[in-house]
């Protein structure tokens, strides 16, 4: 019996493969989690690397791919179906109906994983930072994670294309974050160790520009951190090297002095980076390693005068190299580490395209006035008015006492309000879909969290394929669970940020996908020509992204500003019905206004749309339905 439990947890995880250089293998994306691997020792999952052309030299791989990991080459088509409809990385669970998809996700679960194997592991359950959340958000939303997940390996790729030419431009992204390295730190108890960086300031007798340059200065030192003398290493030094050898963070045993204590926030010295956020060693930094290694090795080679342009990346780089664990995961790996020029001067040189991008919104707007009536009343004057599309079928509900238990909602940890609530929500939606769907559709529940959309639509349209997207590991789980008790085998469940689904589908659903996740719905349809049933959720949150910019359609922006816009947003949200009516009544009618700027961008593009109101309208504050079909 062991043996037949562990078949159906095997998980084998897929990476991309093009090509090797300097021991590096691409894309980049590849090399990270080999690296991880490595360094966490994880020998879990069955490695494949999927070749991304035919003619790819696999002769020189024995070079760069540790001995204790079992590699097999396959090639695109020999994906599992599920893998194939997502972008790579991609870890699956046989059977092939759960799979994990992009890098920022497939890391986290090989941490996880790596840790559950061998619990006395911390220090690698410690790579997902303060409260488990390093590059959890995902690249739309965050900044961040996009820069460390998309942006700089994809940078560095096509620098080192470039490599060849006399003079290859330095990526924008590698001069932002030697920007974001310069910025203050932030950390849970920033307060304190501010304190004590302060304390240690004027014990030491220097001032802030002199600590600084000596923690710049321990990073061309090759003695190991162990070997370090703590007292002549700067606070954050300390901080982040006591974590890294499993000791308690340096305390003050007794009180602080008088004057530290009364110092006020603004007078205490900011704390600096150490590794990629902040203090301390995290995945985050395991991303970057190959990608600024890559990086380093060229500028050294070719365009060794630029060095002195990145002091910081190169201080992160020589410090990266203390870590523990990290010269012998990355030589398993065929990453040769190396130390920079001991010559490397450092440079107060101010880059002008360090320069974050100009906000979108216009600052002196002259026909700018605020507040929701005045925006409106400029809409109405161009002939775009709130107005909703019929319900097509109001009283219509699913007969949820005949159904099984696990299909309902009051399954789920909610109160009984909470679950009639969504059962009505339900009903809206799967009467829609329902009505579109052909037996053989592929119907993508996006941002499907628990699975309460897709679940139902699974076990009331059994000839279709439903498949389950949501970022949100746990959710997604108990999903599983529950398509498990209903023996339902017309599932399949991805965990990954919706970007990185790549398959075709005929209709895509998403009940409450918060902000601009409605926008990324919409925008997935429409480039696979797929129907679209969205209620959207939290207009507060809406606001121009890397692929959207607001208002949306043509319409609407002869009329609105960004600014304008984003007032309909946020008044859109005061919806709840704990507020007075005549509130309401403006929300429901800002979110009306948000979501026809939606649709008439879909119906710019080809689409019939409508913006239909729930019914009952009560079961919920956020009841608008955006329905679009291709013409």
């Amino acid at each position: 019996m062991k043996g037949v439990k562990k078949s159906l947890t095997e998980e084998y995880l897929y990476l991309d493969f093009s090509h090797q250089i300097e021991g590096c293998i691409f894309p980049l994306h590849t090399s990270a989690a080999l690296f991880l691997l490595s360094y966490c020792d994880c020998k879990i999952f069955k490695v494949c690397l999927v070749l991304t052309r035919e003619s790819t030299d696999v002769s020189l791989l024995k070079n760069v791919l540790s001995q204790d990991v079992e590699v097999q080459i396959i090639s695109r088509q020999e994906l599992p179906p599920i893998v194939q409809n997502c972008h790579l990385p991609a870890v699956v669970e046989r059977p092939d109906t759960f799979c994990r998809a992009g890098l920022a996700v497939v890391l986290r679960h090989i941490i996880q994983k790596s840790y559950e194997a061998d619990p006395s592991k911390t220090d690698i359950l410690e790579l997902l930072g303060f409260k488990k959340t390093c590059l959890k958000a995902c690249a739309e939303v965050s900044q961040w994670t996009r820069l460390c997940e998309l942006t700089i390996p994809l940078a560095v790729e096509n620098f080192l294309q470039e490599s060849s030419d006399q003079h290859p431009s330095i990526p924008t992204e590698i001069l932002q974050l030697e920007k974001k390295l310069s910025e203050p730190v932030r950390v849970h108890n920033d307060d304190k160790l501010r304190r004590q960086k302060l304390k240690q300031q004027k014990a030491a007798r220097v001032g802030p520009a002199l600590a600084k340059g000596e923690t710049k200065s321990k990073v061309h030192s090759q003695e190991t951190p162990e070997e370090l003398d703590p007292s002549s290493q700067s606070l954050e030094l300390n901080v982040a090297f006591s974590k890294l050898t499993v000791q308690e963070e340096p305390a003050a045993t007794n009180r602080e002095p008088s004057h530290i204590r009364k110092a006020k926030a603004s007078d205490l010295p900011p704390l600096e980076h150490v590794f990629a956020e902040g203090l301390y060693f995290t995945l985050t930094d395991i991303v970057l390693l190959p990608c600024i290694h890559q990086f380093l090795l060229i500028i050294c080679k070719k365009l060794s005068e630029k060095l002195v342009e990145f002091p910081l990346l190169a201080a992160w780089y020589q410090r990266i190299q203390e870590v523990p664990k990290v010269k012998t995961a990355a030589s398993q790996c065929g990453i040769h580490l190396f130390h920079l020029p001991e010559s490397l001067a450092m440079s107060n040189e101010q880059h002008p395209d360090l320069n974050e991008a100009p906000a979108l919104e216009e600052q002196n707007d002259p026909s700018f006035i605020g507040g929701p009536r005045p925006t409106m009343t400029k809409l109405m004057e161009k002939g775009i008015e709130v107005m909703f599309s019929p319900h097509p079928y109001p009283t219509w509900t699913l007969d949820w006492n005949s159904l099984p238990a696990a299909v309902s909602p009051k399954e789920g940890k909610m109160s009984s309000d909470r679950a009639l609530r969504k059962q009505q929500q339900l009903n809206n939606l799967v009467y829609v879909v329902t009505n579109q769907a052909k037996p053989g559709d592929k119907i993508v529940d996006f941002c499907s969290g628990g699975g309460h959309v897709g679940i139902v639509l699974a076990h009331t349209l059994p000839l279709c394929q439903v498949i389950l997207i949501e970022n949100k590991e746990l959710s997604l789980i108990r999903a599983k669970k529950r398509s498990d008790e209903l023996g339902l085998s017309n599932v399949w469940f991805i965990q990954a940020n919706m970007e990185y689904f790549t398959g075709m589908f005929n209709i895509g659903v998403a009940l409450h996908a918060c902000g601009v996740a409605t926008d990324m719905v919409i925008e997935l349809c429409i480039k696979t020509r797929a129907s679209f049933v969205t209620c959207p959720c939290c207009y507060g949150f809406i606001q121009n992204t890397s692929k959207f910019n607001f208002p949306k359609s043509e319409q609407f922006k002869k009329t609105l500003s960004y600014k304008e816009h984003m007032i309909l947003c946020r008044f859109a949200d005061q919806t709840a019905v704990q507020l007075p009516p005549q509130r309401r009544l403006i929300g429901k009618q800002c979110m009306c206004l948000v979501d026809l700027d939606r649709a008439r961008a879909a119906e710019e593009r080809g689409y019939s749309v409508q913006v239909i109101s729930m019914e009952p309208e009560s079961c919920s504050p956020k009841n608008n339905m955006i329905v679009g079909v291709p013409v």
